[in-house]
């Protein structure tokens, strides 16, 4: 019997032309959706530029295909990214000048700016909430330690104004009542590593109180618990460290510190008080000049103590005469990096390099888990206040202040805490001594 090729053969072909119509069907679907995709993004970049042309033409739109609608698209993406944007004297769709604007760089884009004084208040806030948020912004606040101190006393205000709404718990509620009285300080200026501790501890005191403990009852415990860190690992800790920093400077010796930190100022005037003879180097720099009102406080007591007052530019003269730098700091990270202000990295690593010892004066409440690799991840910048002149308009410089800078745990000789003097690289092993998960 012959065998049925041709028949075998034209099924074949027949399956075969069917996939074909299949796959030319999709192909065909596809180009069409591409074509009314680049149509509509067409019309809408059309509509944004508010082009009369398109207006005119009436509301019927031609159809073009794929290939040229996608050349359109690409072209029309390439205009908007090649058009210049305005910076100063931008005028608007109004046809009134929205004055100069802060041009600012790309790499510090994400650095905290400064706030206005008036910014938008946003939800219920405690008026002693306001009050410190301006405060903060104004800048009339400043250190880590006073900046903690007076945001926990604000809370003290509005845990005792609060009144738990019915049908709720306080150890529920306050939380929701607390977070946009948070987010209204951090909105006036980003928040201090001392700041978010504290207000971590407050938190989970706050979720463990007692639920059928009365209401004013719970709120005077909560206060009482906010004295008590203060008291603790504020006010006792600077004492701890001060009678332990005050046993390194001896007769005759003398003390270079940067700018100006509230325990260190603590430490001289200990010292000074112990009628030990030393003499202090202060050194200085912008924006805030902080060193002045250190300077201030130094020559104020009786008999006053040697100063002497320099700027950054002339460390290099004066550090060869140093026997000691004190130095305090904002924050001090698990890698052993500080975070101080912006010109202590110079100071500490200037210091090392002439083989003066370091001593970083610092307590356990300032301590964060997270690694500080550099001064660029995170930042904040300085007012334009403090700067001597702006700018002009036409200018094509830009002022830039950042606040804060990373001293690497290599320049630092030892910390001072209140449970003793440390490398900066052995904090994560201080939780674990004193029995605690963490600090």
């Amino acid at each position: 019997m012959p065998v049925p090729e041709p028949e075998s053969a034209s099924a074949e072909s027949q399956s075969l032309t069917k996939a074909q119509k299949k796959a030319e069907g999709r192909a065909r679907q596809e180009q069409q959706r591409a074509a009314k995709a680049a149509q509509k993004q067409q019309q809408q970049s059309g509509q944004n530029a508010g082009s009369s042309s398109n207006k005119s033409k009436g509301s019927t739109v031609q159809k073009k295909p794929a290939s040229e609608s996608n050349k359109l698209s690409s072209a029309a993406a390439s205009s908007s990214k090649d058009a210049p944007t305005t910076r100063e004297g931008a005028v608007g769709a109004d046809g009134l000048s929205d004055g100069p604007k802060s041009r600012g760089l790309r790499i510090f884009s994400h650095f905290g700016l400064p706030k206005t004084p008036g910014h938008q208040i946003k939800g219920d806030i405690h008026p002693a909430i306001v009050k410190l948020g301006l405060q903060f912004s104004e800048f009339k606040i400043c250190g880590a330690n006073a900046r903690c101190i007076a945001t926990l006393t604000a809370f003290k205000t509005v845990i005792q104004d609060y009144v738990t709404p019915p049908h709720n718990t306080l150890s529920r509620h306050l939380m929701t009542h607390l977070s946009p009285q948070i987010t209204h300080l951090v909105t006036a200026r980003p928040m201090s590593v001392t700041m978010g501790n504290a207000i971590r501890q407050l938190k989970l005191e706050i979720s463990g109180s007692d639920i059928d403990l009365p209401e004013q009852d719970a709120k005077d415990a909560l206060c009482q618990e906010i004295d008590n860190y203060i008291r603790d690992r504020i006010i006792i800790a600077d004492e701890v460290i001060e009678d332990l920093a005050v046993k390194k400077i001896k007769d005759g010796d003398v003390v270079l510190t940067y700018a100006r930190s509230s325990l260190v100022e603590k430490i001289l005037l200990r010292a000074h008080s112990l009628n030990k003879r030393f003499s202090v180097v202060v050194i200085d720099s912008r924006p805030l000049l902080e060193g002045k009102t250190l300077l201030h406080s130094l020559t104020s007591v009786i008999p006053p103590i040697p100063c002497t007052y320099a700027l950054l530019p002339a460390l290099p003269s004066l550090i060869t005469d140093a026997d000691i730098v004190l130095l305090g700091a904002h924050s001090l990270h698990a890698n052993g990096s500080v975070y101080s202000r912006a010109g202590t990295a110079m100071v500490a690593m200037l210091a090392k390099e002439h083989s003066v010892p370091v001593m970083l004066c610092c307590e356990t409440y300032k301590f964060s888990e997270t690694v500080m690799l550099d001064g660029f991840g995170k930042n904040e910048l300085a007012p334009m206040k403090f700067s001597l002149d702006a700018p002009k308009s036409n200018s094509n410089l830009e002022v830039l202040n950042p606040l804060y800078d990373s001293t690497p745990a290599s320049c630092i000789t030892a910390v001072v805490t209140e449970v003793g003097l440390i490398p900066p690289t052995s904090i994560s092993s201080i939780p674990l001594a004193l029995g605690r998960t963490t600090l």
